[in-house]
């Protein structure tokens, strides 16, 4: 047993009607205490009703009796089973100190018909018995949903490898798109010089062809509006990539906030309003205390033989006066007239300081409580404005998003509509150009379909730029997915291992202790017990499934020394008996009961001799801080002069 498990005091037990007891209490300190008494003298009555108030069902109501009850008090806690007879079933209430009593059935509660001694006597399945309190089919179930969760996480990686393989061909893509750009943005500046050089030369003959002319400027004003839409969209959309930035920046701050309990600061309010009557009252208190002592010191301090000689002693002045001093160091008591000695009347004034000081010292830690909850107040509240200046930041940004994509759009359809109106007035002017200006037409043409083609590579360095960032979104996520990839891996290993360790430890805990208390015990011919856990092929229904099994061995020696392996069929009584234990113990144990049960019950030990029981009892008592073991008169003189003994239930 672990030595920091917690240390509990004397245990108190009130039974009636449970059993064959009438009404008994009993109160028994942690150790080793043993019922004495022969056969048909309340000890197993008194062992199922302290079992029935640890949490057991495993108990009756006396033959004669409607209703009992069993109260174990402990370390300050009461814990409290009714039973009522309900026609021929015994209904059980109340708050017993288990919530769930089966490792105490199974492996605290030792009575003769208990499962786990029981199983090693008949030979039946011990893995079953030890693995009985572990829900294997929901700890599958767990994997299974972990499993599911493992292949979604992996499947999301995969995809995310997969992104990240596409990655450097499109960064490759935006860097060609960028220089492609570039390109048709020379070309273009180019063109429009050359444009603009034409329109200068052509100025001097624009009177004989006014009709042409006009088209040919209203197509060098559409071109520059569109020019200028295209600065505006470029614009935006940087605008754009800039308010995102500042978004997801806000998010981030905002994800860093926990979220305000209004019922905290509810509590907190409460608490400092609460505090606050607290020290109103002390401070009433202080000031009562305070006006009570000024004017004892001052009745001290001022009464002498003078005035004493000049006080009139009447029923009427009595109550008026608070204090009255007689010489000899006597004083008349102000508060009940009756002569005391003036250094009692000083103690009393000195108790009264001292409670005044007292007082104070609470208005202090007080104070020191208000100054502290108001701290957390105002951390509180300081962090409530953060989350609404950052809420109202965050709207901000989203409508200036959403105005922006708007605009952008807009401006996109009025690329769209200007260059279908140079498209246009091109084809006005062609039909009306002579051949002196075609060549300035061409130029136009040229100037307008890198127009075009340069908005065409601006849209698909814009979707490629989006599916970078999709991607380095993504990406972002991995290394939070890898960590719940690794913790899923982690609970799957360890829901894995749960059964395989309390199955290994069983076993270990089984043969280890087995093979020290035959060393104590001494049983002849008897050389070993010990567990095996093995694994066997067993039909389930029409499938052949591998399943683990503890197999029981039993060694023997002969008088020559020649070691044979025995069955459990073979056993005594009293080997079958203390193997039965030592496989209950091995349950305590490997579940660790010790830790939500200090307390262990033997019963029905008599096929075993009395020395072996001291021994046995000694060994058992190191495992739990209360060991209740009911023996016979002659029994019980074996065992240790300091174990406390009840000889009467």
């Amino acid at each position: 047993m672990d030595s920091a498990q917690k240390k509990h005091g004397t245990a108190h037990v009130d039974i009636q009607n449970i059993g064959g007891i009438d009404r008994t209490d009993v109160s028994f300190e942690p150790g080793v205490t043993v019922l004495v008494g022969r056969n048909a003298t309340n000890r197993t009555s008194f062992q199922t009703a302290l079992m029935a108030a640890l949490g057991s069902d495993r108990v009756s109501l006396k033959g004669d009796a409607e209703e009992g009850h069993v109260e174990l008090s402990i370390d300050g806690e009461t814990y409290s089973r009714a039973l009522n007879r309900d026609g021929t079933a015994v209904q059980t209430t109340g708050d017993a100190y288990l919530d769930d009593p089966m490792l105490g059935d199974l492996f605290a509660f030792l009575l003769e018909d208990n499962e786990a001694r029981q199983a090693v006597a008949r030979g039946g399945d011990l893995r079953e018995i030890i693995m009985r309190p572990i829900d294997t089919a929901e700890i599958q179930a767990e994997i299974d949903r972990l499993r599911e969760r493992r292949s979604d996480v992996e499947r999301r990686l995969d995809e995310i490898d997969s992104l990240k393989r596409e990655l450097p061909s499109l960064e490759a893509e935006k860097r060609e798109l960028d220089d492609e750009i570039e390109e048709k943005k020379s070309e273009l500046s180019e063109i429009e010089g050359e444009i603009d050089h034409r329109d200068a030369d052509i100025e001097e003959s624009r009177q004989t062809a006014n009709e042409a002319d006009e088209k040919l400027d209203e197509l060098q004003e559409t071109r520059r509006e569109l020019n200028d839409v295209r600065y505006d969209l470029e614009t935006e959309r940087d605008s754009v990539a800039e308010l995102r930035s500042e978004l997801q920046e806000l998010e981030d701050e905002r994800a860093e906030l926990s979220e305000i309990n209004a019922g905290e600061l509810q509590r907190i309010e409460s608490d400092v309003e609460r505090l606050r009557s607290k020290k109103r009252a002390v401070e009433s208190e202080i000031s009562e205390l305070q006006s009570i002592l000024q004017f004892n010191e001052g009745m001290l301090e001022d009464v002498d033989d003078e005035i004493l000689s000049a006080l009139d002693f009447e029923e009427s002045e009595q109550e008026s006066v608070t204090d009255r001093l007689v010489p000899d160091d006597t004083v008349q008591c102000w508060t009940c007239g009756s002569t005391v000695e003036a250094d009692q009347i000083e103690a009393t004034v000195d108790t009264l300081r001292e409670l005044s000081r007292t007082k104070f010292q609470t208005v202090r830690e007080i104070d020191d409580d208000l100054e502290e909850l108001k701290k957390k107040k105002r951390a509180i509240q300081q962090q409530r404005q953060r989350r609404e200046r950052l809420d109202t930041k965050l709207e901000q940004v989203e409508q200036h998003i959403e105005r922006s994509t708007a605009r952008i759009e807009d401006l996109q359809d009025r690329r769209d509509d200007l260059t279908q109106e140079i498209e246009r007035i091109e084809e006005t002017i062609d039909k009306r150009e002579d051949e002196e200006r075609s060549e300035i037409l061409s130029l136009h043409r040229d100037a307008n379909q890198l127009e075009y083609e340069l908005g065409q590579l601006e849209n698909e360095r814009e979707r490629v730029d989006d599916e970078i960032t999709a991607i380095e979104e993504r990406l972002a996520e991995q290394r939070d997915l890898e960590d719940e990839a690794d913790e899923i891996r982690d609970e799957i290993e360890r829901l894995r291992t749960r059964i395989d360790r309390i199955e290994q430890e069983a076993v270990e805990a089984f043969n280890q202790h087995m093979n020290e208390i035959l060393d104590r015990l001494g049983y002849e011919n008897l050389e070993r017990i010990w567990l095996e856990r093995v694994d066997s092929e067993v039909r389930d229904g029409r499938k052949t499934v591998s399943k683990t099994m503890f197999e029981l061995h039993i060694v023997r020696t002969t008088a020559s020394g020649t070691s044979y392996e025995d069955t459990v069929d073979h056993l005594s009584e009293s080997e079958r008996n203390v193997a039965g234990l030592v496989f209950a113990l091995a349950g305590y144990l490997a579940h660790d009961v010790y830790e939500t049960l200090p307390f262990m019950v033997l019963d029905s030990l008599e096929a075993i001799d009395s020395k072996r029981i001291a021994k046995l009892v000694d060994y058992f008592q190191g495992y739990c801080q209360y060991l209740v073991v009911a023996l016979l008169p002659e029994d019980a003189e074996s065992l240790d002069a300091d174990y406390e003994r009840i000889t009467e239930i």
